[in-house]
């Protein structure tokens, strides 16, 4: 296997079909694999739910074996490695072809409402209710009088600034279009990208480039961890994985600039997520019994000056790449329809709501967990219902209420 070998050409016919559609129409594997991340997304949230792994606005108890510890927290470092920064690279990807249409002041201007009303909506309404369905005990008395009385002191207490929740990737994602637009203002690009769509083809980053592309985030992130561990946050913004998104965020504008969406080829992505699944989990397996974590000696790990640190550094950004290599080629090859046979309308279904489904999924998720707090299942099996079943409610929803209120139907 030549890890070195150049990345330069892909198959004609798909290299034709995805071209043409980069210029002219919808990129349908980029619809795609967004509506699936968006999907793990939930199953995230639903897992820190069971596995009591990280904060949510409800951790159910539960009694978990040690496989079912392992299961869950390997679940979610290895999602965490790549599914946050793909969103970011596919925001990034669209980002120069709408500053190029619009323009700095209507560029800002359309950012900050598709970006910024879901955020106040989520803060000012969903967050509110979220939190009081996550906290909420039945023995706690009338429950429309004491949600009013939480809420006014959510208000009245400022609390709100704190309750971007999951609305904390539009927060962070209009600040990166904000920085880029001043970035084009101050350094105007000669010349500049094409208004009409992406440039011509250009070679994909050989193999030497993405490893130095991955060792630049495994040390940021290894760094910025000295002062902000895994586990802390800045008004609801976790610093600790920043790196990864700033660094995928600038590689979707290259990717537009350069076409590499179309020049990456199959046999790239399959090497690349092949080496991210099979090294990273032995590189796992290895870390947490070198280590120490089976021993219960876990402190090293979120940051500071020690080798797991480093180590758990280097694991996320080498599968984070690695995997959303493979799968970008993996939707561009097979999933990169959205036809009239079910299959298509349904992923058509799923792609127009994607959004508003990432924007409603909280209180439904906990409102789901909560009724079936009752439920005495296993709690690999509960994470398992309570995703799908968020995932299915929130998009019928989105379907026949959120996407048709006014107000809303605009940014939805």
């Amino acid at each position: 296997m030549d890890l070195l070998a150049p990345s330069i050409t892909t198959t004609p016919t798909t290299r034709a079909r995805a071209g043409a559609q980069a210029a002219t129409t919808r990129l349908l594997f980029i619809d795609n694999l967004r509506w699936v991340m968006i999907l793990l997304v939930i199953s995230q949230h639903a897992a820190v739910t069971y596995s009591n792994q990280g904060k949510w606005y409800y951790n159910e108890p539960t009694h978990l074996n040690r496989l079912e510890e392992f299961i869950f927290y390997t679940y979610e470092v290895f999602l965490q490695t790549f599914f946050m920064g793909i969103l970011f690279f596919v925001a990034g990807y669209f980002v120069p072809g709408a500053y190029n249409r619009k323009g700095p002041r209507r560029f800002v201007k359309d950012r900050a409402y598709r970006l910024g009303l879901p955020t106040l909506l989520y803060m000012f309404f969903l967050a509110p209710i979220t939190g009081y369905l996550g906290a909420y005990r039945r023995a706690a008395g009338d429950p429309i009088r004491t949600f009013l009385h939480e809420y006014s002191q959510y208000i009245l207490r400022g609390k709100f600034i704190l309750g971007t929740g999951p609305l904390w990737f539009c927060v962070v994602l209009l600040i990166f279009c904000c920085i880029y637009a001043a970035w084009r203002i101050l350094i105007p690009s000669e010349p500049p990208p094409s208004a009409q769509g992406p440039a011509t083809p250009r070679p994909f980053p050989r193999n030497v480039a993405i490893l130095g592309f991955i060792g630049i985030i495994a040390l940021a992130t290894f760094f910025i961890r000295l002062s902000w561990p895994v586990g802390t946050n800045f008004y609801n913004m976790q610093f600790c994985y920043f790196p990864q998104y700033v660094a995928f965020f600038i590689a979707g504008i290259l990717a537009y600039r350069f076409n590499w969406l179309i020049t990456i080829t199959t046999s790239t992505g399959k090497r690349w997520g092949l080496i991210a699944l099979v090294g990273g989990l032995a590189f796992w397996v290895a870390l947490l019994i070198l280590g120490g974590a089976f021993n219960g000696q876990t402190a090293a790990y979120p940051g500071g000056w020690h080798w797991q640190s480093l180590a758990l550094s280097t694991l996320e950004a080498f599968a984070g790449v690695g995997i959303s290599l493979s799968l970008l080629t993996l939707f561009r090859e097979s999933f990169n329809s959205q036809g009239p046979r079910v299959n298509g309308r349904r992923a058509a279904f799923f792609s127009a709501n994607a959004f508003a489904v990432y924007v409603f999924h909280a209180p439904i998720l906990i409102a789901i967990c909560r009724t079936m707090a009752g439920w005495h299942g296993e709690a690999l099996l509960k994470f398992a219902v309570a995703t799908l079943l968020t995932f299915a409610v929130t998009n019928a929803l989105s379907a026949a209420i959120f996407r048709r209120i006014p107000l809303l139907k605009n940014i939805l």
